[in-house]
Formats: structure tokens, C-alpha cells, sequence
């Protein structure tokens, strides 16, 4: 066998064993989290970064904190992690892990004046300044190259992982005694050769450009399930509450209305009649404009973890903002909104087509991986992505602050707690309804 042949066979085979180190890995992670213990796992670079986050289960990515080496890319990367943390802390999880988050939930009140001033480092937005000190222990996971080694400042974790010790020679010592048992997995491969590998702004850019794209898919996931689900409660809330508040508040227009024509001289009581009635018709277009969308809406929003993998996969590959040029930005945005409106009716099987359309189309176009891009095309794309993982997390900040979505996180608490706070609500609603028609009645044959 020639030369030729044996090195795409090696790498073959290298690239073979990367995807069953990182399998493993992710389950090594989810066994740590299932224990109730804390891990720092340490890799030789931010090669292994972003196949690793997406190999991670969903539910526990934002329990994990993943920080790329370069420092502009762990500020982005840190803050989309916050961002996914607040906000699934307030929203329901899996039963299968609903033990570690209530860890999670006691370990950031146990150290609650640093959650509070990593969240105000998060809003201020500013990407190159440095974040708070023992910022890793508000997260029982952390994942970070050997660059990294003095980020971790905290208490010592339960397990120290190492991958491939022998290419972080200078920083395994103090590495090794950040945990309390220590494990290191070599590469019986490696070679003097092969540790030392200089940067260049290419590969640099490349590396952000990855790590980047899996943070902008775990983002987009996050927005589109959070909007999905504030779009289905809002449904049932009007389904269920809504349609008495008209009714109530119909009955107490024509209330008001009644004393209004008893004593038409008393401007105030006119007043009333009329804010009233203004209130009544408003909240009968309110009611008409949800009961044509609860026509529309087939099924309720309830994504398997392979549906939301899927859009995830998808939204890393296809987003727009790794377009090149601008038929390909065309093409990006269309098969993007194509993927948000079948992962919100909840088909999967368009999900799928539109990958398989990708995956079959403008084979012209090297965005995918972006390994011919030049340097200044890149950092567009860097750039691009930076912007919109900072206006997702506006706008996730947006709706976590709304009203509708504290009312939205007090029925998912009330649920946990056995309680239907929008069944309550109704019958509260029913009540009120009760007396108005009685005060009605008594008023029309007084």
C-alpha cells in the first residue's frame, strides 16, 4: 500500500475515533450530572468544542459551561450560556432530569450575589471585558481548552478529565489540582510533532466561526421553542380565561351602563359606562382575533428531543448568517423560515425535506464548513453571527421580563406543585361572572 492511500485510511480512522471519544464524552457528562456530582473536563483545543456542545443532552447544555480559548469568543459563548440558562430555569424540564435542576436552582441561591453579578456582566453586553471571578462555580460542568486553566477559580470539582494530557504539558500540574480525583485520557498516538501548532488569523477565525455556529443553533432553538411556547399558552389562556374575561367583562358594561341611564345627568357615571363598554369591545376583538387561531392551530406545541435536534442541526447549517453572498443569503432565509414554521406545528417530516433540500442544493457554495472563505469573508460571517446571538438574547430577555411569561412560569410552578392556576383562575372568573348576573338582573327589574 502506498503512501497516498495510508494517510486518508489514518485519518479515517482518527476522525472515527474523535466521534466515539466524543459519544462517550457527552455520556460521561450526563453520568457526572445523574450522580450529583461536579466535573472539569479539559481538551487539547476549540477543535473539540463544538461537536462536543452539540453532542451534549439538550436538557443539560445549559448546566454546561463550554468556553472556547479565544477570549472575544468565551465572552459571546458565556453569554449565550447565560442566556439559555435564565431561561430554562423558569420553564419546565424533563422528568428525567428535574433532580439536577433543582440543584442548579440551590446552587445559584447558594451563590446568589455572584449569579446576580454575572448577570449584570451578561446585560452589559460588553464582549471584551472580563467576566466575574468563580464564574465556574455557578455551573457543575465546565468545559474548557488548557488556555483556560486559570479561569477555574473555584472550589475543587469531584473529577478533573484531561483529554490528551500530553499536549498540555505546561498547565496539566495546576490542572490537576482543581479536582478531587483526576482521570487522563492519552492519545497513544501523538506525537513531539504534532502538540505544537501555530495559529494563525485563518485558523483562529475558523475556530470562532465553528464555535459560533453551535452557539447560534442552541440560541435559535431556545427563541423558537420559547416563543412556541408562550404562543401555545397564550392559546389555552384565552381558550380557557379569556373568553370569560369578555364575558365578565360584557356584564359589567352593561352594569355600568344601567346606572349610567338612571342617573344620566351624573357625568361620571357616563364616564364609566363608556371606559366601560370601550373595555367590552376590546376584549371581544381580543377574543375573536385567538378563537380564529385556535381554528388554525392543529395540535399543541410539544417537540420531541429529536425534533429539536433536528431544527438545531438546522439552524447551524443553514442559518443566514453564514451566508457568502447574497443569492446564497436568499436561499438561507428561506429554508430558515421554512424550518421555524415546521418546528413550531411541530412536522417533522418537513424538518427533514428541508434538510435533505439542503443537503442536495448550491453544492457551489463551501458555507457549510466555510474552509475556502477568506479571511476578511469570514470575519463578516463572525461578525454576522456575533449580532444576532446578541439579539436573540435581547429578545429572550424581552420575553422572560413580559407579564405573559411570568404568568406563563407561574402555571408551570403551579403544575409541579400539583395545582392548575389557570383552572383556578376560571373558577375564580366563574364567580365573578355569577354575581355580575345576578347584580344585572336585579338592576333590569328594579
Amino acid at each position: 500500500m502506498d503512501e497516498a492511500s495510508v494517510v486518508p485510511a489514518r485519518e479515517s480512522i482518527q476522525s472515527a475515533a474523535k466521534e466515539l471519544s466524543i459519544e462517550a464524552l457527552a455520556e460521561f457528562v450526563a453520568a457526572t450530572v445523574q450522580a450529583g456530582q461536579t466535573l472539569l473536563l479539559v481538551v487539547p483545543d476549540d477543535a473539540w468544542l463544538p461537536e462536543l456542545s452539540n453532542a451534549l443532552d439538550l436538557t443539560l447544555r445549559p448546566l454546561c459551561l463550554v468556553l472556547p480559548g479565544q477570549g472575544f469568543a468565551a465572552g459571546i459563548a458565556l453569554r449565550a450560556t447565560l442566556a439559555l440558562l435564565k431561561s430554562r430555569l423558569a420553564r419546565g424540564n424533563e422528568a428525567a432530569w428535574s433532580a439536577a435542576w433543582e440543584a442548579q436552582r440551590t446552587r445559584l441561591e447558594q451563590h446568589a450575589a455572584l449569579w446576580q453579578l454575572t448577570l449584570n456582566w451578561s446585560s452589559a453586553g460588553d464582549a471584551y471585558s472580563a467576566w466575574p471571578a468563580q464564574i465556574d462555580e455557578l455551573f457543575p460542568i465546565c468545559i474548557l481548552p488548557s488556555i483556560h486553566a486559570e479561569t477555574i477559580a473555584g472550589a475543587p470539582r469531584d473529577l478533573v478529565l484531561l483529554l490528551h494530557p500530553e499536549r498540555m504539558t505546561a498547565n496539566a500540574p495546576k490542572l490537576l489540582t482543581l479536582g478531587k480525583r483526576a482521570l487522563l485520557l492519552q492519545d497513544a498516538d501523538a506525537t513531539v510533532a504534532g502538540r505544537l501548532v501555530a495559529v494563525d488569523e485563518q485558523t483562529r477565525l475558523n475556530a470562532e466561526y465553528q464555535m459560533l455556529a453551535q452557539e447560534l443553533g442552541d440560541m435559535e432553538l431556545e427563541f423558537a421553542t420559547v416563543q412556541a411556547e408562550l404562543a401555545e399558552f397564550t392559546r389555552v389562556y384565552h381558550a380557557q380565561v379569556g373568553a370569560r374575561m369578555t364575558e365578565l367583562d360584557a356584564l359589567q358594561a352593561r352594569i355600568a351602563s344601567c346606572y349610567a341611564d338612571r342617573i344620566s345627568t351624573d357625568e361620571a357615571a357616563q364616564f364609566q359606562a363608556a371606559q366601560a363598554r370601550s373595555q367590552a369591545e376590546r376584549s371581544q376583538r381580543e377574543h375573536r382575533n385567538f378563537a380564529e387561531l385556535d381554528r388554525e392551530t392543529e395540535k399543541p406545541f410539544a417537540p420531541s428531543s429529536d425534533m429539536k435536534r433536528l431544527f438545531r442541526q438546522l439552524a447551524q447549517k443553514i442559518h443566514p448568517d453564514r451566508a457568502e453572498d447574497e443569492n446564497d443569503r436568499a436561499w438561507r432565509t428561506e429554508l430558515m423560515s421554512e424550518a421555524n414554521r415546521a418546528y413550531r406545528a411541530g412536522d417533522e417530516m418537513v424538518l427533514r425535506e428541508i434538510l435533505s433540500q439542503w443537503q442536495s442544493g448550491r453544492h457551489d457554495q463551501p458555507s457549510e464548513k466555510s474552509p475556502n472563505a477568506t479571511t476578511p469573508g469570514l470575519a463578516r460571517q463572525v461578525s454576522r453571527m456575533q449580532r444576532r446571538l446578541a439579539e436573540i438574547e435581547a429578545e429572550l430577555n424581552r420575553l422572560l421580563a413580559s407579564r405573559l411569561y411570568e404568568l406563563f412560569v407561574a402555571a408551570g410552578m403551579a403544575r409541579q406543585r400539583g395545582r392548575d392556576l389557570l383552572q383556578e383562575m376560571v373558577e375564580q372568573l366563574d364567580a365573578q361572572i355569577d354575581q355580575a348576573r345576578l347584580r344585572l338582573e336585579q338592576l333590569e327589574t328594579a
